[in-house]
């Protein structure tokens, strides 16, 4: 796996289909977590807790699990509420024991006809665990592909790691594997390719920890402080997006966002985004569709 670093200035303008300036990708992560591992390590939990104190893997810590259980039996539908109430997307992430444990939820965004991108196996699992053990990493991999494959009836296109601990490695397993666009990387506000070992494609479409419903709980925000944080975000990238297009992500969780007390920021948000003009609700599959085509008039290949 291999990028070229490419600052801004040397680009050429990002031109969106139809003209459009700033892309708006929201992220509902449909995640799962075992109750307990089969290790004495510490859990790793993926995201902050509300309960803090580290656990062995193999004590249940029923605070943080009901908690994020929360977002399967609450948070989700209430979210999705307001999705259809707004008429907007989500482009949303899922690990392979959420469908095999929770599959309603999966089930519900289908039904949607929503975006669903693989999030791993589990989320207390990490590839990083694999770094120095490709075959290993590449089996969890398909296992979640396969179990993927099963759920939304047909092949991936991209990938979410999960807490996007992917190793050198996983790029170019996916890329072997057919998939064309990956979500690890967090350093640009708009599409780039990377380089695989294989030759095939693939397109880096940012994730976010910044712009992240996690900050609620890192930050203490509030809901209007919330809303400020998307707002200064949207604000500052829709002035660039007037001379080059811009994608703007926003992480979702439906134990955090999908609080009551929380989610009016979200829906402040998307209202506030639909008032302006050339503003695109976009999934990642139409973002990297379309720079497979286009990329080239944006960064000049390098020989």
């Amino acid at each position: 796996m291999e990028y070229d670093f490419v600052p801004m200035p040397d680009r050429q303008p990002l031109i969106w289909p139809d003209n459009k300036r700033l892309a708006i990708i929201l992220t509902i992560n449909m995640e799962y977590w075992d109750p307990v591992q089969a290790s004495d390590k510490p859990y790793y939990p993926g995201g902050p807790g509300i309960v803090g104190g580290n656990l062995p893997g193999n004590v249940y810590d029923n605070p943080n699990f009901t908690w994020r259980e929360y977002g399967q039996r609450v948070g989700v539908w209430r979210m999705l509420d307001l999705f259809d109430a707004e008429g907007v997307q989500a482009s949303c992430t899922m690990n392979a024991k959420m469908a095999v444990e929770r599959r309603a939820v999966v089930d519900a965004a289908k039904e949607r006809g929503w975006e669903i991108v693989p999030h791993n196996y589990v989320q207390d699992e990490l590839l990083t665990d694999y770094m120095f053990d490709e075959t290993k990493e590449r089996d969890v991999i398909r296992r979640t592909l396969d179990i993927y494959e099963q759920t939304v009836g047909k092949p991936a296109k991209g990938w979410l790691s999960s807490s996007l601990r992917s190793t050198l490695n996983t790029i170019d397993i996916l890329a072997e594997e057919g998939l064309y666009f990956i979500t690890d990387l967090l350093n640009d506000d708009q599409p780039y390719m990377v380089r695989t070992r294989s030759g095939n494609p693939m397109v880096s479409v940012s994730y976010t920890s910044e712009v992240n419903d996690f900050s609620f709980l890192r930050q203490g925000l509030t809901v209007e402080t919330g809303f400020a944080m998307f707002k200064e975000q949207f604000d500052w990238l829709y002035e660039e997006s007037a001379t080059s297009g811009r994608f703007m992500n926003i992480g979702l969780h439906p134990h955090v966002i999908g609080q009551p007390f929380r989610i009016r920021a979200l829906r402040d948000f998307i209202r506030y985004a639909k008032g302006f003009e050339g503003v695109w609700f976009a999934n990642r599959e139409e973002i990297a569709d379309w720079y497979l085509k286009t990329h080239e008039s944006h960064i000049t290949p390098k020989a």
